[in-house]
């Protein structure tokens, strides 16, 4: 009996941003060499998780379309949903720099001003993994995307608050993947990357 289909959450491989914790939403910047060399290693690390992509959604970022790129996935769509977490005002900044204005600032508690609230960020992940839920059949999907969105998808798909992002770890390039054991959604294996 062949396994039930997953979905692999893959982080793009790191930026100048990515490398010094600057948050990067709608700044498109390319990937740099480590980078390149992370996503290149990508197919590895799905033949060792043992995913095989039918499907493969990107982001529109430039960061996540040439990670895909380069670890040869087809692209079956672009999906603006995709997209990191709007950091609006935060833009470009580092954790630290945001905590000196707000201690208490989280993004998933918070969102962030001027840019997506938690809300704006769950009704974006409520639609992709209805898409993804929809292509699952067919086989493996893969979703390229971010850091932010990513952790937000994981616990979407397993029905924990958005608060619960912060407990996931996604480093540049590493896999998350998102099954289900006895009919309930579970985290398989989460920030993978060896």
């Amino acid at each position: 009996m062949a396994p039930a289909s997953r979905i692999a959450l893959i982080r793009h491989g790191q930026t100048e941003w990515a490398a010094s914790g600057r948050h990067t939403s709608v700044t498109d910047i390319d990937l740099t060499e480590v980078g390149v060399g992370q996503a290149r290693h990508l197919p590895t690390v799905l033949d060792v998780l043992g995913i095989h992509p039918i499907s493969v959604l990107v982001s529109p970022r430039l960061r996540a379309r040439r990670t895909a790129e380069l670890a040869g996935l087809s692209v079956t769509a672009v999906d603006e949903d995709l997209a990191e977490w709007f950091y609006g005002d935060y833009e470009g900044l580092t954790t630290p720099e945001i905590r000196a204005q707000d201690p208490t600032w989280r993004i998933f508690d918070h969102g962030a001003p001027a840019g997506e609230t938690v809300t704006d960020v769950q009704l974006r992940v409520d639609r992709v993994l209805a898409r993804a839920a929809e292509l699952l059949p067919a086989g493996d999907v893969v979703l390229v995307c971010h850091g932010h969105i990513s952790r937000a998808l994981a616990v979407g798909w397993t029905g924990l608050p958005m608060s619960a992002g912060t407990a996931i770890a996604l480093d540049p390039a590493a896999v998350t993947v998102l099954a289900a054991h006895n009919d309930e959604p579970i985290i398989q294996h989460a920030n993978y990357f060896r």
